[in-house]
């Protein structure tokens, strides 16, 4: 038997499965294809996380695509990240081509153009489904990691979500935050807050206002407020049966890592508290593919990385996998990386000495294979050529294939503007979310407080100059007037209260989970 036969018979076994698969491509061995072996992976193990890993221009994308095409075909809807904006294409039916008709001709599986049910999503001015939080779901840690505080700062953030707590004032916004703030600052606030949690100084106060300012300029603020987005709603199927593709528009975000990052560890724990338990099943619940997932490890804290890993260990008992697309696989944290079943490879390139060094400890990462110098191949891969590796159906890994893949069924482009508005314009979800929600909280309730207290002061007033003058001296209302307290509260007024005047009451509402 050659070894060529030998590759056959090997991934004809390694890849047998019994229940539901999906076909990645077929099976490469030197300069021939072989469709007599094509690479698969259950559906069942799409749980079990995954790695997309290549340099730039080399499929990464289209894998991906072609993955969430084929789980949303199978009822698995997906959760997608479009960083660099080239993934809209889901949405419409693809359109036959030579390259096309020639590559699934060599890998022996016809090739349909088919479009996905998609929801564009978005957390900033890009258009889409609004998806919120409020500052309180959000909560003091992951705060205190947008708004970069030091641990001193980040301290006092809890001791202000406590003080907000325990006097049911709800932090739904940036200006909830803010008004807590202010408030803090005056005599009042600070007696308030010294006396049953300890001491907040000005000065920390004044540096978390000072980074509350810079995130609203980054956009922020948009994210914060009501309704909070419930995750249940990333579950839907459509009509076909095909599970909804939604895609998060992040086109505007690239240059602001800290606010991707944070957003995506929230996301993950809303969803993890929020599922419920179900095991190993037939096929995952949902799938999430996070593009250029560097940043959100390059921008983690130590502790922020542990809480990262124990969600990637944790989260597959929901029935969620999580799928890390990025350049170059050591951007991955090893505790992580260790937890990622399917690989799929793509080339990498070799410029310098310290990029092939990178490359042989890469190549030591896959299993041992009798028929490929996985080393060398990394950096010789083709364009829609990857090595890969998957967990069979009984949770063991195979062998490492070099893979020809199979093309997307949709298209491989950008949606018009046009496209995009009809399908946001007919979208169910946007109804829901895209209305704004202003109801009473923190910056209401103190706002209330200061305009109560400016009345009594004039009330006052009022009674003094009517009172029979008996003596000379400071009135009552100079008294309050000169007082520390007034002055900070006639501050307060003049900073905040004018902005009052124009928001919208709103009669109030359950509160709904966060995302």
């Amino acid at each position: 038997m050659s070894k060529q036969e030998e590759l056959v018979s090997m991934v004809q076994n390694a890849f047998e499965m019994k229940g539901t698969a999906i076909v990645i491509g077929a099976t490469k061995y030197e300069d021939t294809v072989l469709p007599q072996a094509l690479v698969k992976a259950p559906l069942k193990t799409f749980n079990r996380h995954g790695l997309i890993a290549g340099a730039t221009g080399t499929g990464k994308t289209k894998t991906l695509q072609k993955l969430a095409e084929q789980l949303s075909m199978n009822g698995v809807p997906s959760l997608l990240m479009d960083i660099k904006g080239d993934l809209s294409g889901i949405s419409q039916a693809g359109t036959s081509n030579p390259k096309i008709e020639e590559r699934h001709q060599l890998i022996g599986v016809n090739w349909e153009g088919v479009a996905m049910p998609v929801e564009f999503l978005t957390i900033s001015e890009e258009k889409g489904v609004k998806m919120r939080a409020t500052i309180s779901e959000f909560g003091p840690v992951l705060l205190s990691k947008i708004l970069e505080l030091n641990d001193t700062q980040s301290g006092v953030v809890s001791m202000i979500f406590k003080y907000c707590d325990d006097r049911q004032l709800p932090l739904l916004d940036i200006k909830d935050f803010r008004k807590v703030c202010q408030h803090l600052q005056t005599d009042k606030g600070k007696d308030e807050i010294e006396k049953d949690y300890g001491l907040a100084s000005s000065a920390s106060i004044g540096a978390i206002m000072r980074n509350i300012l810079e995130v609203e300029q980054q956009g922020a603020d948009r994210f914060f407020g009501e309704p909070s987005f419930e995750v249940e709603d990333l579950l839907r199927t459509d009509s076909r049966g095909y599970g909804y593709c939604n895609v998060l528009r992040l086109n505007d975000l690239q240059a602001k890592p800290a606010l991707f990052s944070t957003f995506m560890l929230c996301l993950l724990a809303e969803i993890y508290e929020k599922f419920p338990e179900q095991g190993d099943q037939d096929k995952p619940k949902l799938c999430i593919f996070i593009d250029e997932a560097h940043l959100i490890f390059n921008e983690a804290s130590k502790s922020l990385l542990n809480q990262i890993t124990t969600i990637v260990k944790l989260i597959r008992s929901k029935g969620v996998g999580l799928f890390f697309i990025t350049q170059d696989p050591t951007d991955v944290p090893e505790e992580v990386l260790g937890q990622l079943g399917m690989k799929i490879q793509h080339a990498l390139r070799a410029f310098t000495e310290k990029d092939r060094k990178a490359i042989k400890t890469i190549a030591e990462n896959f299993p041992l294979s009798d028929y490929y110098k996985t080393s060398d191949l990394l950096t010789s891969l083709g364009i829609g050529e990857a090595l890969v590796t998957v967990l069979n159906e009984k949770g063991i890994p195979t062998p490492l294939v070099h893979a020809y893949l199979t093309a997307p069924q949709s298209r491989m482009d950008v949606i018009s503007e046009q496209e995009l508005n009809d399908i946001v314009g007919d979208s169910q979800l946007a109804k829901k979310y895209n209305q704004d929600i202003d109801r009473q909280s923190a910056f209401e309730i103190l706002s209330g407080k200061l305009e109560q207290k400016v009345q009594e002061t004039e009330e006052k007033q009022v009674e003094e100059e009517e009172a029979p003058k008996e003596k000379k001296g400071k009135s009552t209302f100079e008294e309050v007037m000169n007082s520390s307290v007034t002055r900070t509260i006639v501050r307060e007024v003049t900073r905040g209260l004018l902005g009052v005047l124009g928001l919208k009451g709103s009669s109030s509402r359950k509160k709904s989970s966060w995302f």
